[in-house]
């Protein structure tokens, strides 16, 4: 006697998971909380709050390249790299940017806007291939 007890289904979706959980705007928040603890510390003399600026403003640089990354690696796929070659490089130079060569690395708030920056191409680039699904 044979069971049959789970019968396979495919399902297919241009992303990991159904979408709705994956979304620049998370990358976005921290890389202006950023920008903004870059421009707090320029206003600030006291040594503790700038150290404890440092601190914070670099976990949330961590946060960002976290968030970029799950983006690149889980919802974008083959596909919007086809549709749009330059995305590679971008997500690249965003996690750079956010690392210790840009943002991270800085106390300067240009650089947290360089970052806002590559953020926002990449989101015009999400919300394009969100509308074509």
């Amino acid at each position: 006697m044979r069971f049959r007890m789970f019968s396979a289904v495919e399902a297919t979706a241009h992303c990991d998971v159904p979408c709705g959980v994956y979304d620049p705007a998370q990358a976005r928040i921290e890389a202006e909380s950023i920008k903004a603890i870059q421009e707090k510390y320029q206003a600030n003399e006291d040594p503790v709050f700038r150290t404890r600026a440092i601190f914070i403003k670099e976990q949330r640089a961590e946060l960002v390249k976290h968030h970029l990354w799950v983006l690149w690696t889980d919802y974008f796929k083959a596909p919007h790299f086809e549709k749009y070659p330059q995305l590679h490089e971008l997500f690249n130079k965003a996690t750079k940017q956010a690392g210790a060569s840009g943002a991270r690395g800085s106390m300067d708030p240009a650089e947290g806007q360089k970052l806002l920056d590559y953020i926002a191409e990449i989101d015009k680039i999400f919300w394009e291939t969100k509308a074509a699904a």
